[in-house]
């Protein structure tokens, strides 16, 4: 029942960071707000899945549009809706990372929209790694 208890507690304090975050970032004007602004991949295989989503949400009072997405390197391919999110609504901008030379990338992906904390960049990061070969 403690163990209940506590894991309760603990569930409400982090939703209230979660809510705080947002409404500092609302406070100080921004109104495209991203859970996340830099995802590390750490060791990926090559070859393997290069793709993540970076989440978003409108905070502002107004649609939202997202004009353009662009990514500092031609390995890394973003996609994004092109329709209007609502105020209180997210959406998503979805980046594949091309994971077929191995060795260590940081790059960049800048989400153009009409927000008045226009432009947003994203940063991921990793290393890409050869496979591991089997012992015979």
């Amino acid at each position: 029942m403690k163990k209940l208890l506590l894991l309760g507690f603990a569930a409400i304090l982090f939703n209230s960071c979660i809510n705080q975050n947002e409404q500092q970032a609302k406070n100080s004007g921004v109104e495209i707000f991203f859970e996340e602004t830099t995802h590390d991949y750490g060791d990926i295989q090559i070859d393997s899945d290069g793709s993540y989503t970076f989440k978003f949400k409108n905070i502002g009072k107004k649609p939202l549009i997202v004009n353009k997405v662009r990514s500092t390197c031609g390995c890394t391919i973003p996609s994004w809706s092109k329709e209007p999110i609502e105020s209180g609504q997210g959406d998503e901008v979805e980046v594949i990372y091309n994971t077929a030379l191995a060795g260590s990338f940081m790059k960049t992906i800048i989400v153009y929209s009409s927000a008045v904390n226009s432009p947003v960049r994203l940063i991921i990061k990793g290393k890409v790694v050869e496979g591991q070969k089997e012992q015979h």
